[in-house]
């Protein structure tokens, strides 16, 4: 599992991975499919919050507004989406012949249970800050996100391997390379147990 803070650059990290021949899963685009007209999830979103769609779609942050700062509302949602998402992310990981999986979370905590190794990409809070701006976000915004994840420590005392990804593209492009090299020894180790 690849994990970290917003902007702390899961993201680049599984480019990186995704160019040397692991099967990347981005579980946010996953997401964005289950609650497309069609996905598993979608009815039970509409039916939940009317409001949401518009023109047969659901409008993804009209449903960021209503559960984002409601723990119950968040909750409530998780459990019409995550059990979808596992469901695709499975079904995508059956059929593929990679050796080498990643799955790109935005959460601390297990997503796809037992038996993977926690990868958690970290960078100082200044960096991140930074990014997400580069990103359009405006700065209320940012601290408003950020503020309602999990602090750095958490994300990497949850960590069986922590990146640093504060400096440079050229660091990360190192860090990442040592990291390629550790799972792949880690996933021919049959006595490992990440759990």
């Amino acid at each position: 599992l690849l994990s970290g803070g917003i902007g702390a650059g899961k993201s680049a990290v599984g480019e990186l991975l995704r160019a040397r021949g692991a099967l990347v899963i981005d579980a946010d685009r996953v997401g964005h499919r289950v609650l497309e007209p069609g996905g598993e999830a979608y009815a039970q979103v509409v039916q939940a919050w009317p409001e949401v769609a518009v023109d047969g779609i659901v409008d993804r942050k009209r449903l960021a507004d209503i559960v984002f700062d409601d723990p119950a509302e968040l909750e409530r949602l998780e459990a019409f989406t995550h059990g979808a998402i596992r469901r695709s992310i499975d079904a995508t990981i059956e059929v593929s012949c990679a050796r080498m999986v990643v799955v790109e979370v935005p959460l601390l905590w297990d997503f796809m249970g037992n038996g993977w190794i926690r990868v958690v990409v970290d960078a100082e809070d200044v960096a991140r800050e930074r990014r997400l701006l580069g990103r359009g976000m405006d700065s209320e915004d940012v601290a408003r996100r950020m503020a309602a994840q999990p602090g750095r420590a958490e994300w990497t005392n949850a960590a069986d391997v922590t990146i640093d990804n504060s400096g440079s593209l050229e660091d990360l492009e190192g860090r990442v390379a040592a990291l390629w090299v550790l799972l792949q020894g880690l996933a021919e180790d049959e006595t490992f147990d990440p759990v």
